[in-house]
């Protein structure tokens, strides 16, 4: 077997705080001689760079086209000789790319590909570090693991990075009665090939450098959710061992609604209508431009496009049902949100708005506050109650009044996940509120991104931004303060399930008392608790916890 040099010594102390830097002398590589390292299905050649070993475009699963189009991954196809494992592989299928968020748009189906970045240690020390696999956010619909650069995490962290793409939109998350009848896993098969990935780690990361036993998944928002439904899936059991929710927590559809999606699909596709294995033939048959066309618009996806659903055996159920009755992989659990998670929509709907571009007006205000009224969910008098908790004339423009609209229901809504978990499992619930965070979008007429959802990423993932149309903005030195701790602060849960390393502080148990500090505020200049009454009265909890279906 060829082994990974480690010859970087790293200067950490795991329980606290990290020393060292990422940044200083430019990026130096250096040739990829001694970076050749087995797996399961052939060697694969990377390559150094600041002190960090990577690996890019490692196949985890066989190309899912043809007739293995809508089926559960299958095993990498075997390689002979050494692949070269210095270019990132296809991204997937994807359409809608969220304004600046995702893309480039494209029809690859050939995309289940995945990146490790290892830190470059004394092999002597033969210390097997943990391992942190990260899925990329975008609405399970679009983005891609390229962007998400593992190295400071695996520097800094002393950890081995895994980024993975998976199927998304209509590859991803398709339900058709024709195809999930024939025996097989069906509709969440972008879930099947996370998994895939995982089983892919426990068969290989040793050659890396990784700990297969003390494996951390985690994600951004379609990736958080994704995490949970990992958690949740009797599949998916024993593949990992500590999960991190980074931004929002959904719920499945019901199958019956995802098949009528998927039906509909097929009629616009020319399949016609049946349920019968020559309609599954003629899904299998399409070209993959033909279900790019089908997908969507840059701005939107098409109403065919389904998000993760109760198939009943990936996913069983409801997952609040699910994890209030503890059927789930029980774990430690790192769960939060961003201050303005609302503005990332805000920014995508004047994104597309021009030219030239117009921002949220109070029209745009009225007609949400309208919505409370003609929910049928909702009971009398909530239109009346939301107006007056979100008055117009409280905030500075409409757009930060749906701001905090949007957030807050997004906010309380995690808020109760969490607190079904907390008394079965370790919880540590945090908000980032750094409202400085650099923005990837363009300049807008009157737009405040401040602490956005996708804000945060950047601070794990060093110059992140976005897809090909985001615009790169390094931190500023207390930016850069606050990423340090973050990336401590995620290593060591990674590590031992505790952000801290050991102890609890400055980040606390979530309801480790009641009435005491439990929320960790990811602020400047400083890390500071809040209490969870604290969160629920900056949330307006009380409102929408009477209102919302959790």
């Amino acid at each position: 077997m060829c082994k990974l040099s480690r010859s970087l010594k790293t200067s950490i102390v795991l329980s606290g705080v990290l020393v060292g830097s990422l940044f200083g002398a430019p990026a130096q590589s250096k040739p990829a001689s001694d970076t050749v390292v087995d797996t399961a299905a052939g060697a694969v050649q990377g390559f150094i760079k600041d002190g960090v070993a990577e690996f890019r475009g490692i196949p985890y699963a066989a190309p899912p086209v043809g007739n293995l189009r809508w089926e559960p991954p299958k095993p990498p196809v075997p390689w002979t000789g050494v692949r070269d494992a210095t270019q990132f592989g296809n991204i997937c299928l994807q359409v809608t790319t969220l304004g600046p968020f995702a893309g480039p748009a494209n029809a690859n189906e050939d995309c289940l590909y995945l990146n490790v970045y290892s830190p470059d240690v004394d092999p002597a020390s033969n210390e097997l570090l943990p391992v942190l696999v990260w899925i990329h956010g975008g609405g399970n619909l679009d983005g891609a693991s390229n962007a998400y650069d593992g190295s400071k995490l695996a520097t800094r962290g002393h950890l081995v990075v895994v980024t993975i793409n998976y199927r998304l939109g209509m590859l991803g998350f398709m339900s058709h009665p024709a195809i999930d009848a024939e025996g097989h896993p069906f509709s969440n098969y972008g879930i099947l090939d996370q998994q895939a990935a995982l089983r892919w780690v426990q068969k290989n990361i040793r050659n890396f450098g990784g700990d297969k036993h003390n494996v951390t998944l985690g994600g951004q928002s379609a990736g958080s959710v994704d995490t949970e439904s990992n958690v949740i899936s009797p599949l998916a059991q024993r593949l990992f061992h500590r999960a991190i929710f980074q931004s929002v927590l959904l719920e499945p559809v019901p199958l019956a609604r995802a098949e009528a999606n998927g039906v509909a699909f097929a009629v616009a596709a020319g399949c016609g209508s049946g349920k019968d294995a020559a309609t599954a033939a003629c899904l299998r048959g399409l070209s993959a431009q033909k279900i790019f066309a089908l997908s969507g618009t840059a701005s939107k996806a098409a109403a065919y496009v389904t998000q993760i659903t109760i198939d009943g055996t990936i996913l069983p159920n409801r997952f609040t049902a699910l994890i209030e009755n503890g059927e789930f992989s029980h774990m430690p659990v790192m769960s939060g949100w961003t201050e303005d998670e609302a503005n990332f929509g805000l920014g995508i709907t004047e994104f597309f708005s021009g030219p030239p571009r117009v921002p949220a007006s109070a029209a745009d205000y009225n007609a949400r506050i309208a919505a409370f009224g003609t929910n049928p969910s909702y009971p009398p008098g909530t239109e009346a109650q939301a107006k007056a908790l979100y008055p117009l004339a409280k905030y500075a423009t409409p757009q930060l009044a749906l701001d905090a609209i949007g957030t807050d229901s997004t906010a309380c809504a995690q808020r109760h996940t969490n607190q079904l978990l907390a008394p079965q499992v370790p919880v540590y619930e945090y908000e980032f509120d750094d409202r400085t965070a650099p923005s990837y979008f363009p300049v807008m007429p009157g737009f405040q991104p401040l602490a956005y959802h996708t804000a945060d990423i950047q601070y794990l993932f060093p110059l992140w931004h976005g897809g090909p149309s985001g615009i790169e903005h390094p931190l500023n030195s207390l930016q850069e303060f606050l990423s340090d701790e973050l990336v401590t602060a995620w290593s060591n849960f990674a590590r031992t399930g505790n952000p801290n390393g050991k102890g609890n502080s400055p980040w606390p148990l979530f309801e480790d008392e009641p009435g005491g500090p439990s929320v960790l505020s990811e602020s400047i200049p400083n890390l500071f608790a809040l209490t969870d009454a604290e969160v629920a009265e900056r949330h307006k909890c009380v409102f929408w916890d009477s209102i919302l279906n959790y």
